[in-house]
């Protein structure tokens, strides 16, 4: 598939289409931004009193950074996503409304207000483009995105930034007595189905990384940064595969593993659970058992492994948590595996040719050269097409 015929699915009116769209303009604004978090993370690791290395003055600059450089750049890029320049100024000048009128990261609030008034900014200038007389366009174009950028900062101030509030205060009561109860794990029956729709991004940088930030300001760490990018569940998929899998899919696992928990990128194993919907069940379970031996053991990371590699989850991964993070892990990937393995029958019946059928629509990206190859010799192009396809949609 082309990435014309990519765009145009992406464009569907269909419920999943939505979805998957507002999941990538969410992953538009805060992965050019990752950079940010990750030093965010290692000044938190380090230098906050339960640190590696405390420094209290050098702890100064947490608060700062998770309060005001991040959402400002989230943004910021918002708006750039718009309208360019013009609009990523303006995304910044609003978010600062939301940035002051709460005590809380405005992550929400800046996705909502950047591209907002970028796209407010967009129109206006389309209205005043031929009206404008010469000489005086950039005297127009100056005044007419600074006085946006103060009303869009009121509007932000008094309306947007507590209403944000409230419902970020309420989704976190709402966490916090799943983990009093011992519910967290239950989160999983709609995380994992949603991640292999590739709606990870919406749900990892929409709900749970705000959530994880706000609780990792106040004690340290966070157990929401392990409940969508714990590359257990993955994994042990991925081994059920290559021990139990389709015998034309074996040779694919090892590639797609080292691509999974090295590299990070989980989108790798989407497909394969795609070809087999039970598979699911495996994902529901491990991500379940991993999220439970978090809790059960105080679990949690300084900040967002991005992307989710085991590499990215030792960078974040507190002082004296390492065990409990790696138990963690381990633990979701023996049970994806335990339970992916039952599903595909231990490999008995598995015949040479049987490669399951998986259609386009069940695969957002996919090069239209590999869909040929996989049409002529599935055999050969069944790993390629994989890693091709998930690297292209997680960049």
């Amino acid at each position: 598939m082309t990435a014309v015929a990519d765009k145009k699915h992406l464009e569907g009116e269909g419920f999943r289409a939505r979805i998957q769209r507002g999941g990538g303009y969410l992953a538009g604004m805060i992965m050019p931004n990752i950079a940010a978090f990750i030093a965010w993370g290692l000044i938190t690791a380090m230098f906050i009193p339960t640190g590696w290395i405390p420094n209290e003055r050098l702890a100064e600059l947490v608060g700062p950074i998770i309060t005001v450089l991040l959402p400002v750049l989230i943004g910021y890029t918002g708006g750039r996503l718009v309208h360019g320049q013009r609009g990523a100024v303006v995304g910044a000048v609003a978010t600062m409304g939301v940035v002051v009128g709460t005590d809380i990261p405005m992550f929400l609030g800046a996705m909502i207000i950047g591209p907002a008034t970028a796209y407010v900014l967009k129109q206006i200038d389309g209205f005043i483009q031929d009206r404008v007389k010469i000489g005086f366009e950039m005297l127009v174009d100056n005044f007419t995105a600074g006085i946006l950028g103060v009303l869009a900062a009121l509007v932000g101030l008094l309306g947007i930034g507590p209403i944000v509030e409230g419902l970020t205060k309420a989704a976190g009561n709402g966490v916090d007595f799943l983990v009093d109860t011992g519910f967290l794990p239950l989160v999983s029956v709609l995380v994992e189905p949603a991640k292999v729709l590739f709606l990870n991004n919406a749900i990892n940088f929409g709900v749970l990384s705000p959530l994880g930030v706000a609780e990792a300001t106040e004690t340290g760490k966070s157990v929401l940064f392990m409940v969508e990018t714990n590359p257990g569940p993955g994994l042990g998929i991925l081994l059920a595969y290559f021990f139990f899998g389709p015998r034309l899919l074996r040779l694919s696992a090892p590639g797609a593993i080292v691509i999974h928990f090295l590299g990070g990128i989980h989108e790798i194993y989407f497909p394969y659970v795609l070809m087999k919907p039970k598979l699911i069940l495996a994902a529901i379970a491990g991500g379940a058992a991993g999220v439970g031996t978090a809790v059960v053991t105080g679990a949690g990371l300084v900040s967002t492994p991005s992307p989710g590699s085991i590499f990215a989850y030792a960078a974040v991964t507190p002082r004296g948590g390492f065990i409990s993070v790696l138990l963690s892990i381990i633990v979701a990937a023996a049970v994806s595996f335990a339970v992916a393995s039952l599903l595909l029958g231990f490999g008995r019946g598995e015949k040479a040719e049987e490669v399951p059928p998986v259609s386009e629509e069940a695969l957002p990206v996919q090069a239209s050269s590999a869909t040929h190859a996989t049409t002529s010799t599935p055999a050969s192009a069944s790993a390629p097409a994989t890693v091709h396809r998930t690297t292209t949609a997680e960049a």
